[in-house]
Order: C-alpha cells, then sequence, then structure tokens
C-alpha cells in the first residue's frame, strides 16, 4: 500500500475508532440526570446520527469545488478548536449534565455544547478524506474506504464493553480519548498540508466527468439507508423491551447493521439480490405475523436469532443496493454520502422521537417492516411482474398486520401511554380467586400488580409481598413507633399497603405517566393511611437537593430491566443514602434480575460503606400474586438481624473477589452479566 493511501487509511479509521468509542462514553455521563433507561441511549443516537448528517454535510460543503483552499484553512481552525475544546471540557464532565425540561433537550444540549465539534469533525473524515484521496491520485472514488471507516467504528463498539470498560475508569478514559484525538488532528493537518494545489474549474477531466446520478438514484441514496436506520432503532428497542431485558443486547444489531455496511462497500461482489430478497420477504411476513399475535411468543434465544437475522437481510439489502446506485462523478460522491447520512438520521429520529409523540403504542417494528417492503418494491420494480407482485403483497400484507397489532393493543390493555421512557400498558385479566387482576408493564418488565378480589385490595404482590425482603424491613425495622419510609421507583405503588396513619412515604419516580397511572388505575395509595408525597426526576438528583429526611428505611427499585441506572449502585450514590438514612436505618436493594448478578457488587459497596449486609429470598405464591424476589439489606444496626424473623430468613450475600467497587468513576456490568442459565 502506497504511503499517502496507507496515511489516510489510518486517518479514517483512527477517526471511526474514535467516533464510536465517544458515543457510549458521553452516554454513560448522561445517567446520573436521565437515569439508566434504554431510551437514553436510544436518543443519544439519534444526536450522533444528526450530527454524522452535519458532519457529512461539512465535508460536501468543503469539497463541494476544486477552488477549496480558503475552506482547507478553516478545517484546520476548527480542528485546532476542537482541540482547545476537549483540553478545557474533558469530554461531558458530570457537572456539565444539568436536567432541563425535557429529556431530549438536556441529551442533545449537553452533548452538543460538549462533544459536539469534535465529535462533527470525526464525522466528516471518511467522505472527506475518499475526495482528497482521489484528488491527490487520481482514478476512481476509494469507496473501500468506507468500508474501513466501518470496521473501525465496529471495532469499537465491540472494544468498549468488553476492553474499555471493564478496566479504565471514565476519567482515563476521557484521558486517553483525547490523546487519541489529538493524534487524529495531528494526521488531519498532515494530510491537509500534503494536499496539492486546487486545479483551477474547467479541466478536461471535469469536462469529460461520466453524467450526474439521475434523481431516483438520488432518493434511494435518502431512503434506503432510512429504512436499515428505522429498522435497527426498531429492532433494538423490540430486543430490549419486549423480548428478552438482556443487558449489552443492544449492540448486537448495532455490529449487525456496521456489518452490512462493510460487506455492501468492501464486497459487493457477495450480494446476490435474487436470494437477499427471498429471504427477506419470508422474515419481513413470518416476523410481521408473529408481533402482530401479541398473546403468542417464540423462545427468547429463537426470537432473538430471528429478529437480528431479519435485521441483517434489511439492512444487507438497503445499503447494498445503495452501493449499487453510487455515482461514477467524484463531484457527486460527498452528496452520496450527505444523503446516506440523512438517511440515517431521519430514520433514528422517527422511531427514537417522533414515533413516541405521534403514537401511544408501539408500532415501530411494524412501521419499519412496512417501509422495508415498499422500498423493496421500487428497487426491484425492473425485475418484472413477479418481484412487483411479491412486494407488492408484501407490503399490503404487512400494513394488515400492523392493523392487526393495533386491534390486538387495544383488545389486551384497558390504558397505553407511551413517552420518552418507554411504553407502559394497563392489563386486566381474571385473578386467581376470580376476581380483576390489573398489572402494570413496561415491555415485558412488570412494574406491579393488583388483585381487586374482595378483602385482597390492600394484599402486596409480586416482590413486595409480606416474607419478602422489603416486607420484612418495614414489620421489623422501628417496633411500634411511626415509620418514614423512601422508595425509588413508584410501579403501582404496592409499598404503600404496608402504610399505617402515622407513616410518611416518600416515593421517588422518574417516569411522569407513571404516577397517574398507579393513582387512578390502582388503589395502592388512595388505600393506603400512611401521609404520602412524590418527588419527580431522578431518585438520585432529587435526594442530592434535599434536606436530611432521616428515613428508617429507603427501597431501591429500579433493576428489573436491561439499562439499570448504574449511577443508583455506586459508592457516591451509598453515601448519599446514608445521609438521608435514620440512625440504624435500612437499605433495602430489589435485585430480581434474570441477567445480571448484582448481589456481590452490593456486597461490595456494603463493605466499603462499613454495613452490614444480607440476602433474603422469598418464595412465591401464587394465591396471593407474589413472586419469587430477591432482596438485599444493608444496615448499621448492630442488632436488626439478630431478630429471629430475620434471623431464619436472611443469608450471607454472596461475595466476588473478581469484582470492582462501583464508583462514578467506575462501573462495567459484563462481570456480572449471567446467561448461562437461562
Amino acid at each position: 500500500m502506497p504511503a499517502s493511501r496507507l496515511l489516510y487509511g489510518t486517518t479514517i479509521f483512527l477517526g471511526a475508532f474514535l467516533l464510536f468509542l465517544v458515543e457510549p462514553m458521553a452516554a454513560k455521563q448522561l445517567l446520573p440526570v436521565l437515569g439508566g433507561s434504554s431510551a437514553v441511549w436510544l436518543t443519544c443516537l439519534v444526536f450522533f446520527q444528526i450530527t454524522l448528517l452535519l458532519g457529512y454535510l461539512y465535508a460536501h460543503w468543503i469539497t463541494r469545488c476544486q477552488a477549496t483552499t480558503w475552506r482547507r484553512h478553516v478545517y484546520l481552525v476548527t480542528l485546532v478548536a476542537a482541540a482547545v475544546l476537549l483540553i478545557a471540557q474533558k469530554i461531558v464532565p458530570a457537572e456539565s449534565v444539568q436536567g432541563v425540561g425535557h429529556p431530549v433537550t438536556t441529551i442533545f444540549s449537553t452533548l452538543a455544547f460538549t462533544i459536539g465539534l469534535p465529535f462533527l469533525l470525526l464525522s466528516a473524515t471518511s467522505p472527506l478524506l475518499q475526495v482528497w484521496l482521489q484528488r491527490a491520485r487520481g482514478g476512481n472514488i476509494p469507496y473501500r474506504l468506507f468500508a474501513l471507516s466501518n470496521f473501525g467504528s465496529l471495532l469499537a463498539l465491540i472494544a468498549y464493553p468488553f476492553v474499555v470498560e471493564p478496566h479504565l475508569t471514565l476519567k482515563l478514559q476521557r484521558s486517553l480519548w483525547s490523546f487519541g484525538f489529538l493524534l487524529y488532528a495531528a494526521l488531519c493537518a498532515t494530510i491537509t498540508r500534503q494536499l496539492p494545489a486546487p486545479a483551477p474549474t474547467g479541466t478536461i477531466e471535469e469536462t469529460q466527468a461520466p453524467a450526474p446520478a439521475p434523481a431516483r438514484a438520488k432518493w434511494l441514496w435518502f431512503l434506503l439507508p432510512m429504512a436499515a436506520a428505522m429498522q435497527l432503532s426498531a429492532v433494538t428497542s423490540h430486543l430490549t423491551v419486549n423480548i428478552a431485558a438482556i443487558p449489552l443486547l443492544w449492540m448486537l444489531p448495532l455490529a449487525i447493521y456496521l456489518l452490512t455496511f462493510i460487506l455492501a462497500f468492501e464486497s459487493p461482489a457477495l450480494y446476490r439480490r435474487g436470494i437477499v430478497v427471498r429471504l427477506l420477504v419470508v422474515m419481513l411476513a413470518g416476523l410481521g405475523y408473529a408481533i402482530s399475535k401479541t398473546d403468542v411468543s417464540l423462545p427468547i434465544g429463537i426470537a432473538i436469532l430471528f429478529f437480528l437475522a431479519e435485521c441483517f437481510l434489511a439492512g444487507l439489502f438497503c445499503h447494498a443496493e445503495t452501493y449499487a446506485l453510487r455515482p461514477d462523478r467524484p463531484t457527486e460522491t460527498t452528496l452520496f454520502y450527505l444523503l446516506i447520512a440523512a438517511g440515517g438520521a431521519a430514520g433514528t429520529f422517527f422511531i427514537g422521537i417522533a414515533s413516541p409523540i405521534i403514537f401511544s403504542a408501539n408500532y415501530d417494528l411494524a412501521i419499519s417492516f412496512f417501509v422495508t417492503a415498499a422500498l423493496a418494491i421500487i428497487v426491484t420494480w425492473s425485475d418484472g411482474w413477479p418481484q412487483r407482485l411479491l412486494w407488492s403483497t408484501a407490503a399490503l400484507l404487512l400494513l394488515f398486520f400492523a392493523i392487526m397489532l393495533h386491534t390486538a393493543y387495544a383488545r389486551e390493555a384497558i390504558l397505553e401511554v407511551r413517552n420518552f421512557y418507554g411504553t407502559l400498558r394497563v392489563k386486566q385479566m381474571v385473578g386467581p380467586h376470580g376476581g380483576t387482576e390489573r398489572m402494570l408493564l413496561n415491555g415485558t418488565i412488570q412494574h406491579g400488580t393488583q388483585l381487586f378480589a374482595p378483602g385482597l385490595t390492600r394484599t402486596p404482590t409480586t416482590y413486595y409481598a409480606d416474607n419478602s425482603g422489603i416486607g420484612l424491613s418495614l414489620h421489623y425495622c422501628c417496633g411500634s413507633r411511626p415509620r418514614n419510609i423512601a422508595v425509588i421507583g413508584l410501579g403501582t405503588g404496592t409499598i404503600a399497603t404496608y402504610g399505617t396513619a402515622n407513616d410518611s412515604i416518600r416515593f421517588y419516580e422518574i417516569n411522569p405517566l407513571v404516577r397517574p397511572i398507579a393513582q387512578n388505575l390502582f388503589t395502592y395509595l388512595r388505600d393506603s393511611p400512611a401521609q404520602i408525597t412524590f418527588a419527580d426526576g431522578d431518585a438520585r438528583t432529587s435526594l442530592t437537593q434535599e434536606s436530611r429526611q432521616n428515613f428508617d428505611v429507603i427501597a431501591i427499585d429500579a433493576f428489573s430491566g436491561d439499562a439499570i441506572p448504574l449511577h443508583l449502585l455506586t459508592i457516591e450514590a451509598i453515601a448519599l443514602y446514608k445521609k438521608h438514612l435514620a440512625p440504624n436505618g435500612i437499605l433495602a436493594f430489589h435485585v430480581s434480575n434474570q441477567y445480571l448478578n448484582l448481589a456481590p457488587e452490593i456486597a461490595q459497596l456494603a463493605r466499603a460503606a462499613n454495613m452490614k449486609a444480607k440476602l433474603i429470598e422469598s418464595q412465591p405464591d401464587d394465591s396471593l400474586g407474589a413472586y419469587r424476589a430477591t432482596w438485599i439489606l444493608l444496615t448499621s444496626s448492630p442488632t436488626f438481624f439478630d431478630q429471629p424473623e430475620l434471623a431464619a430468613a436472611a443469608s450471607a450475600v454472596p461475595t466476588d473477589a473478581r469484582l470492582h467497587t462501583w464508583t462514578d468513576d467506575y462501573s462495567s456490568i459484563l462481570p456480572i452479566l449471567q446467561l448461562s442459565h437461562q
């Protein structure tokens, strides 16, 4: 490989690697304000796609004509400005994250004012350097460098959770990343200085350039990547919310998305339209029917495999067909990449931002399937009537499945609402005693159940039964005196059943849709004689702003999903809880999570805080709607665990010497991820 091409390739690879490495670093810094919702990552993805679009627009502006000397100087100035900004701000420092009205506004404003400029420059790298290399060496546009760029992104995506996060603190991550960006800036500056003098307009090469791309091709440069981005966002959301709340599962669709770009631009000969479209139509029809039948579910492993296969086929189809329509004119190269980025931004914006506002239920996957089929009609139109008929039928069938899904949602749920934090549904069914039972769900995660049979409306169900860790804590924490209780995570308000006339219970809830549901469709809150108050927003932020509360018990119940709020499980968080605890108060952590073994990490935190820790696992009771529940109790009391009822139920918390204690500067879920028993 010639030295100049090696320099360009190295710079493109490094830029893409840094681009995808900074994304999870920046998103992780937002958790203390926005909680651990998977919507945080999805909204960050929208920001990154929009900034990618702006980066491609910047590259297009710099290279749209030959006389670009002064624009190269502007490029050098922005490189220096980005480097100075990084040194000054250290990549989204925690103190810069300030909560404002809407979570989306918080994410966009914080990322824009911290990593916005460096991210924009990194985004512009691949299309900009491809054009510069072509102008320096002549010949065709080196589109394979786009595959190299996506390979760098894929490598960073894999490296962060498996190599970077488990071994490096956030502070060290930021320092190393900043050093990497400075190296990248130096390489870009070297390339800029080596560029030949701009050629005058009207040269032989310009006058004999190939014909411009037709309007149809330009529309498809936008629409096909849009469909692929919609598939990425919708499949990611569906897998993590409706199939299995497995941490890091979001990585798989994104890795597949990048892989399809790599295959389409590096090895286009491997793409066989006839084979791919046949497999794709089968997957779309089969999975479209499956999601419309909400009362039927596939085994978790098979469902994940099928949806990932569909995502791969759809992404490969969209990206390979986009590559096949690539322009021959070098002057249209940056427009080609600009429209690809615009399509990606539009697709993720629709799924991540617009759809939760427009629809009260989640139809993202059904809409993405339909859009993919509709585009397949256009792409395969020239293949004859069999393909036209096939894809027209598939599109109509997928539209029908979407209508079936809407009907199923209306039949199953008495309420369905949606916002930034996901889709909440209240289902009503016949309970174990013949009476009505209502259940609050966010995807597959249950947030509480209430039995409306006579005499059972104040019975604590699910994970909060009398023999559970929280039940025993509340029964034996305070003797006969009034109790002051805090609950992080409202759900249906089940813990309010333990309140007496002299008790105070304060619920901390980040999702503004939860409280009206708990107050109007469940009766735990209004039937409780306790004095009940609420704090909106992230619990840790609220507790930081409040004066000392002297809680007898703080129940932390926010760890049942896939994107757990790690900032509620750090040394700094424990110190904050202790500040608000009464002397000998109790911290009760609900850790009933299928895929994360949180117990050893909480044992580490207890040891660091000089608190005793015990594990209480209660058995299910179907007659009372009680589930198997695992709670870990922490206290500084020398006598609490000596009470006979606690001594009989409690056991030692398992430990793992390999774990590092989590802090605001270090946390990693990889060491506690457990999938083998599933």
